[in-house]
């Protein structure tokens, strides 16, 4: 079983600098983004600044959503509609974008598996 002092030590761990700055930043972002009204920003941005413990923090953020998943489906999006954008107006841009996106992108199994064949080849070839 689980002590209940050892679960009251987790919630009360002390709040850092740091994570009340990222709270606040955290704050900010939501409400660049229309979540929060200013009097809200206001009120939770002082909150985080007098937060003593990361359970009061995680409190102030409970309601708004993570911004790395989100962020993540955003930027697609808009790399589609920038790509379909540069078809319709300068088709060799386009592809030029395209390529360089494609070019960033982290590797796949299929291109790992065809790696693989490559190498399998040269060292046949080799032998």
């Amino acid at each position: 079983m689980t002590d209940p002092s050892a679960q009251h030590a987790g919630l009360a761990v002390r709040a850092s600098d740091a994570e009340r700055e990222q709270t606040v930043a955290l704050l900010q972002r939501n409400f660049v983004d229309g979540r929060l009204t200013q009097t809200e920003l206001d009120e939770r941005a002082g909150g985080a600044y007098k937060a003593q413990s990361r359970a009061e923090l995680r409190d102030l953020v409970a309601d708004l959503p993570a911004t790395q998943q989100e962020r993540r489906q955003s930027g697609l999006s808009l790399d589609q509609c920038l790509l379909c954008i540069l078809l319709c107006v300068n088709p060799p841009a386009a592809l030029v974008y395209w390529l360089l996106r494609r070019r960033n992108r982290p590797a796949r199994a299929a291109t790992h598996s065809a790696e693989k064949e490559r190498d399998v080849r040269f060292s046949v070839g080799a032998a």
